[in-house]
């Protein structure tokens, strides 16, 4: 586990063989490291999907967008599923609209949505 209570990213595995990581505050040059290093450890260890909570994410830049791009092709390249899961707050909307990432990745409205798409 990457993170603990208090903490911006907690990963956890499910005995699906699913991994959640779920982000809480904001996802800047101080959070964003936790975040690629949670996602990286998620394609190590084998997960068929990766569930990246960010409904409880206020802000994030451009160092959280390259740490999910980066873990998208990771995945991507280990033919496992990486699925964000909303719903996002403005700010964090906003900046996969305005640097048109949003349709590269695959979303769901909610955690409980992207455990089961």
């Amino acid at each position: 586990m990457i993170g603990d209570e208090g903490k911006t990213v907690v990963s956890e595995c499910t005995p699906e063989g699913m991994t959640i990581i779920s982000v809480r505050g904001d996802l800047d040059d101080d959070g964003s490291p936790d975040l690629a290093r949670a996602l990286a450890d998620a394609v190590a260890c084998g997960s068929a999907r990766t569930v990246v909570d960010l409904s409880g994410v206020g802000f994030a830049d451009s160092s959280a967008l390259h740490a999910l791009f980066e873990a998208l092709q990771a995945h991507t390249a280990a033919g496992t599923t990486l699925v964000l899961a909303g719903p996002l707050q403005l700010g964090v909307r906003r900046l996969f609209q305005v640097t048109n990432l949003a349709p590269v990745f695959r979303w769901a409205d909610s955690l409980q949505d992207a455990m089961s798409c």
